[in-house]
């Protein structure tokens, strides 16, 4: 449900303090992600939590593959299950690996993600649905979404609020999750692509998120999930669901923590220095500033590495000695 508010259509939720508490959690694990420069994770976490992703938000909906089946799938190994179930693995992959190409505030950009989420297993992907449709649990009717013809104009207001809201980025995010259950603009796969268009707008806003499974804690307490939604199409308004939401994150955040320590490999660190040192040339004092835990020897150990595989030169000796980042 959308209302009208000055410059902008502005969805309803209430600010709570549960809510305040939570964005004040997640910031202060994303200062510390920050600070121990866990920004990008290591490539392993990467796969393994790009698994637990895709496996998650696709088990919500049924599919029955497992984590390990994803990541046989992810492998391009052959796997036995229904069709049905791995075309919906193989087109999640496609769409994750292009998350930083979708723009958060496109309805083009909805559209175009839709179409590859759900190709091959609905005629329309793409195309919002002409008919009505409604979520049925049992015998009761549990959610009847807008007529077809407003469609275009939720969507178009819902978009607006995501372009020009100043609203914090979490609470936009939970926001556009629950609208786009609540206008199901789709004949099929409106949950899926809730909780994708939530991971692509929390990516925009820190990159720690293009790698966060958060739909992996949704999934693990899935009755609570659907019974938040329920709860705010009864109250009209958001505000319960981005509770349960941002609750979801700041647990996430928590696991990512705990997996990824403040340890890292001298790749890591190679690999880490490479990507965020904005200059061409540096010393071993300059690698240090970064990572201040380490010592002398192993940051020269580390440096011997980079030069070993070639990702650097070295200009001049002892005290003298420049590093070059060679271009790729």
């Amino acid at each position: 449900m959308i209302v009208s508010n000055d410059s902008i259509t502005k969805p309803p939720f209430d600010i709570t303090p549960e809510i305040l508490q939570l964005i004040a959690s997640i910031s202060e694990k994303l200062g510390e992600i920050k600070a121990s420069l866990l920004i990008k994770p290591s490539p392993q976490l990467r796969k393994a939590n790009r698994v637990k992703t895709i496996g998650s938000t696709l088990a919500i909906e049924g599919n029955t593959l497992s984590q390990k089946q994803v990541t046989a799938v992810l492998e391009g190994k052959r796997v036995l299950a229904p069709q049905k179930d791995i075309l919906e693995i193989e087109n999640a992959i496609k769409t994750y690996v292009q998350l930083s190409t979708f723009k958060p505030a496109s309805l083009p950009s909805f559209l175009k993600a839709h179409k590859l989420l759900m190709a091959g297993l609905m005629k329309d992907a793409g195309k919002l649905r002409t008919g009505s449709v409604g979520i049925v649990k049992g015998n009761e009717l549990k959610h009847l979404a807008p007529p077809a013809n407003n469609l275009k104009a939720l969507l178009n207001a819902l978009f607006e609020y995501l372009k020009k809201s100043n609203d914090h980025s979490l609470i936009i995010s939970c926001v556009a999750h629950y609208e786009l259950t609540f206008i199901h603009p789709f004949s099929d796969g409106n949950g899926r692509m809730a909780r994708l268009w939530q991971s692509i707008i929390l990516s925009n806003f820190n990159p720690v998120f293009t790698y966060l499974p958060f739909e992996n804690v949704i999934r693990e307490n899935q009755e609570a999930y659907y019974s938040a939604l329920e709860q705010s199409d009864k109250m009209g308004n958001s505000t319960v669901t981005i509770e349960f939401l941002l609750g979801a994150i700041n647990e996430s955040l928590a696991v990512f923590l705990n997996q990824q320590g403040n340890t890292k490999t001298a790749t890591d660190r190679i690999e880490l220095f490479l990507e965020q040192h904005s200059k061409t040339s540096f010393t071993r004092k300059d690698y240090m500033l970064m990572f201040k835990n380490i010592s002398t020897a192993t940051a020269s150990r580390d440096l011997k590495l980079a030069l070993d595989a070639k990702l650097i030169v070295k200009q001049g000796d002892k005290r003298n000695t420049v590093y070059q980042i060679k271009k790729v």
